[in-house]
């Protein structure tokens, strides 16, 4: 016979240790399932271990800056990676033990470790144990896509996971992929002394930004002696004496470049592949995502898809934001939807990239009328005190309703500044209101008011 339960959360990531605690705090027995490792991908493989090699990048591209700030450091900045990396793991395996550490002992939750997979749409097997529950919720992830291109498999290839066990700086990085993960992870490796390649088969890199955003993106990685190479539209890869042949062009350039190091960073997918979702007959779309309403239904009454497995967000705050929409409507009698938050993310390079909203490309094709604001950060005070001048920051206005569309801050400080605009958005407030803030100097958000009052109409 199966265990009953009042609730049952299928994996450990941003959204399910949340909701089991408020599942428990409400008086529900709930049984929480992680097959491997406890915090999901953020904690494991994703932003706290790349922030933490980011920063050890940052200090060594600071140290090599030194003699700029009037700094004096005798002989050359040297990388010990292993002490780097120790750091990394050290930074994840306390968030990790964390995490297990409060689950295990939370009062009405028992806690599984092994693959959970459906027999029905209300029961689970997880090994020999069987698990019943009127309320399923399925918090499981996702993974990086390993992409199907000639020779992928008869060569050592890397992801955004693999990539974190190096103990050694690679001589030549090949990445696969210019966009967010590959880009932080061709800077990061770049600063630690490696050659590094990007390439990408689109014709810009980011090509979810603006053009002037990608160029901005693309002249900083160049700058720092990163070779990018766009519209390779023939990738393929090879065994070499260097590590790996990676064909790249079949009409301009060197038509093949060699690694010692190649990095596939071409997007994610779900971990759905084996919950045996189709014996519960939950709905899936060709990707393998599970299809939720905008209160994270699924359409099986009963189970909830939360986090990155639902296709409705890959970030950490976007999953956390799933538990809080899933408890507010379940536990506070509320009505909270996905489609009310607004979209916001950054690109974690130096400078970082802040995002929010519509890019301007975007609101244009919308038809309606726009008055855009733009600002380079060689103007605003912070950067130049930091010498960091690079980017710019651009705000996008409906000119009818005076509500903000849209804001990018590629620059110092950008991660940060661009939430107080994402907070006016959120208001549903018109932008004159932050255009009226009085901000605290020198920062880099005192220049947005700036901005918004040198606003031009575009048509």
């Amino acid at each position: 016979m199966p265990r009953d339960f009042d609730a049952i959360i299928i994996g450990a990531g941003q959204a399910g240790p949340s909701l089991a605690g408020r599942l428990t705090d409400a008086g529900m027995s709930v049984a929480l399932i992680e097959r491997k490792l406890f915090g999901g991908t953020c904690v494991n493989t994703g932003c706290m271990p790349t922030k933490t090699l980011v920063a050890s990048a940052y200090a060594a591209h600071l140290a090599r800056r030194a003699a700029d700030y009037g700094v004096v450091l005798d002989g050359p900045v040297r990388i010990d990676m292993t002490r780097v990396k120790a750091r990394a793991d050290e930074v994840s395996r306390n968030a990790r033990t964390g995490v297990e550490k409060w689950l295990r002992g939370m009062k009405g939750c028992t806690v599984l470790q092994g693959a959970a997979r459906f027999e029905s749409p209300d029961t689970l097997a997880v090994g020999d144990e069987r698990l019943r529950a009127p309320r399923i919720f399925i918090n499981v992830g996702g993974r990086a896509n390993i992409p199907d291109l000639p020779g992928v498999d008869r060569v050592s290839t890397l992801t955004n996971t693999s990539i974190l066990a190096l103990d050694h700086v690679p001589e030549h990085l090949v990445v696969i992929g210019g966009s967010y993960i590959g880009l932080e992870f061709a800077q990061m490796y770049r600063r630690f002394g490696a050659r590094v390649t990007v390439v990408e088969q689109s014709p810009r890199l980011v090509m979810r930004e603006d053009e002037e955003v990608s160029a901005a993106i693309r002249e900083i990685l160049e700058a720092e002696g990163i070779t990018v190479r766009t519209s390779a539209q023939c990738i393929r890869f090879a065994p070499h004496a260097a590590g790996v042949a990676v064909g790249v062009d079949c009409t301009a350039g060197e038509p093949e470049i060699e690694g010692s190091h190649v990095l596939l960073a071409v997007g994610r997918r779900p971990n759905t592949d084996d919950l045996g979702l189709d014996l519960a007959g939950v709905a899936t779309d060709p990707r393998g995502y599970i299809r939720v309403d905008d209160q994270l239904a699924t359409n099986v009454p009963g189970i909830w898809a939360l986090g990155d497995c639902n296709g409705r967000g890959a970030f950490t705050h976007t999953s956390y934001n799933d538990f809080e929409i899933v408890a507010a409507n379940l536990l506070d009698g509320q009505a909270r939807r996905v489609s009310q938050r607004v979209p916001a993310y950054a690109l974690f390079i130096d400078p970082p990239l802040g995002r929010v909203g519509m890019t301007e490309t975007e609101a244009r094709k919308s038809g309606r009328p726009l008055l855009v604001g733009r600002r380079p950060m060689t103007r605003v005070g912070r950067a130049v005190e930091k010498d960091e001048t690079q980017g710019f920051m651009k705000v996008v206005v409906d000119a009818q309703t005076s509500r903000i569309l849209g804001a990018a801050i590629l620059g110092t400080g950008g991660d940060e500044a661009i939430h107080g605009i994402l907070d006016v958005m959120n208001a549903d407030i018109p932008y004159t209101t932050l255009q009226q803030a009085v901000p605290i100097h020198p920062t880099v958000s005192e220049l947005i008011p700036t901005m918004l009052g040198e606003m031009r109409a575009v048509s």
